[in-house]
């Protein structure tokens, strides 16, 4: 039997978004949070997931089930007060996301990449569980992120990331971020996961520019937004 195309693959995202549904029904979503991190249990609890992580977190909190149908990724659609909200966490490895990422989005083209879509990934060079939001700019060497800019061919694409910190001495770069969290960091780190997830919100329902400034500031201050 021969295997199904792009054009299979494509309507069942449509089909998954909601863009084959009647006019007088819902259609896509008005928002595209994207988590990044790698599939399978080995990578579950790792540092190099903590986007995979937040986005659950953000599902969980909404009642949003991953249940839409994408091949190449774990998706789902809800609401949040009113906003539909598509949340999809990419599942062709990391340094693959881009391709995922611009599957679905060539399914919307009335979703505006520079307001609409958000990214969420782990980064070293922020202290365990800061919080950074930006419209726009490079992938500061995570390689999913590098990926879905690829993709698009610009950096205009806002993105939250989530500090992991750097390894401790002694310890390599890869090593650190496909470990599991340590014990003493689980505890601030749940806290941490609840403040991002309110920076997304803010960000579904007030736009990236509010949501920078309340989220970073926040982030600063050790407050949620």
């Amino acid at each position: 039997m021969p295997l199904p195309g792009v054009g299979w693959l494509r309507s069942a995202i449509r089909r998954g978004l909601g863009l084959d549904r009647p006019h007088d029904a819902a259609g896509g979503p008005d928002r595209l949070i994207v988590g990044l991190g790698n599939p399978g249990p080995g990578y579950a609890q790792s540092r190099h997931n903590v986007g995979f992580r937040v986005v659950e977190a953000f599902a969980e909190r909404h009642g949003i089930l991953f249940d839409a149908k994408c091949d190449s990724g774990r998706l789902g659609v809800g609401e949040v007060d009113g906003c539909r909200v598509g949340l999809l966490e990419p599942l062709t490895f990391m340094n693959k996301s881009g391709d995922c990422v611009v599957d679905v989005l060539s399914q919307l083209p009335d979703l505006d990449i520079a307001q609409h879509l958000i990214v969420v990934f782990d980064d070293l060079d922020l202290a365990l569980g800061r919080i950074r939001l930006r419209a726009s700019g490079g992938a500061g060497g995570h390689r999913g992120m590098s990926s879905v800019l690829a993709a698009f061919g610009h950096l205009h694409v806002p993105r939250l990331r989530f500090g992991i910190g750097r390894p401790p001495q002694g310890v390599g770069v890869i090593d650190h971020v496909l470990a599991d969290f340590d014990e003493a960091e689980r505890e601030p780190l749940h806290a941490r996961i609840i403040a991002a997830v309110d920076a997304l919100d803010c960000f579904a329902l007030r736009g990236i520019a509010t949501a920078m400034d309340r989220a970073n500031v926040a982030s600063s201050q050790g407050d949620q937004v």
